[in-house]
């Protein structure tokens, strides 16, 4: 994991610092949502090693819209990891990789 990045065991979350040096979290079940599977600490930890400029400007953007000032913490939902994959071109390709078995695959 990158600096600044851990699994909180405490509350099941991916933890990582955001742009206004607070912390954000990310729930297994939001994880849940997006890869469509019910994943494992390490499932979450991978997607977010190849998916962390989208998960950070996720980031960027909830703390934009909701006026979250320095140093807040906050988490984020599969909706707004979606919207954010989405804009990006990845959720198609999410989508398609989880229907094939692609990723995450036991």
């Amino acid at each position: 994991m990158s600096s600044g990045t851990l699994w909180n065991a405490d509350l099941d979350a991916l933890q990582f610092t955001a742009c206004n040096g607070g912390n954000c979290l990310v729930h297994r079940r939001a994880f849940r949502a997006v890869l469509r599977k019910s994943p494992l600490m390490e499932d979450c930890i991978a997607f977010y090693a190849v998916n962390q400029a989208t998960l950070q400007a996720a980031a960027t953007e909830k703390i934009e819209e909701h006026r979250i000032g320095d140093g807040q913490s906050f988490h984020l939902n599969s909706r707004q990891i979606r919207r954010r994959l989405a804009m990006t071109g990845l959720a198609e390709i999410l989508h398609d990789q989880t229907l094939d078995g692609q990723l995450g695959a036991e």
